[in-house]
């Protein structure tokens, strides 16, 4: 689960000074990781890049409509069970930074999703957790943004 930014206007170079004015709104974003592929590739791409990967919504929220973005309470619940309980103020890069940092690499444009990361309790820094099976029900919240809820489905690949 992330917290996702949508960007408002083409943005090359930004400060972090006035990186907020680039940020149209913001939406729930689940970072699906097919765990299996990412360790046998020994990196992200194909791993994180599947058809289905990343749901996000449930709506935008625009940017005037949340008092302070850096102070969001996020949930994650696998079949109603507590798995993430965080909070925005705890993100290691803030929001108006993360912007300034990839707009350095390259052009934002109007339009554009930038997920920012995800909070503790990712079941891959748990040796004791259950990774996710076939039917498992995901609820995914965050404070003045809505609930995204996903259902697993397992889809044979190579």
């Amino acid at each position: 689960m992330e917290l996702a930014l949508i960007i408002g206007k083409n943005c090359k170079n930004i400060s972090i000074e006035d990186a907020s004015s680039a940020v149209f709104g913001y939406m729930v974003f689940n970072d699906v990781s097919a765990r299996d592929i990412q360790f046998k590739d020994k990196q992200f791409t194909r791993g994180k890049s599947f058809d289905s990967f990343a749901p996000c919504g449930p709506w935008i929220t625009t940017a005037d409509e949340i008092q302070d973005a850096q102070n969001l309470k996020l949930t994650t619940k696998i079949n109603g069970e507590l798995r993430q309980n965080a909070s925005t103020s705890k993100m290691f890069i803030k929001i108006p930074e993360i912007v300034s940092k990839i707009s350095k690499v390259m052009t934002l444009e109007k339009g554009d999703i930038i997920a920012t990361g995800t909070p503790a309790g990712v079941i891959v820094n748990n040796p004791n957790a259950v990774f996710l099976k076939d039917g498992d029900k995901v609820e995914m919240e965050i404070e003045g943004l809505g609930i995204l809820n996903n259902t697993i489905k397992f889809v044979k690949s190579d």
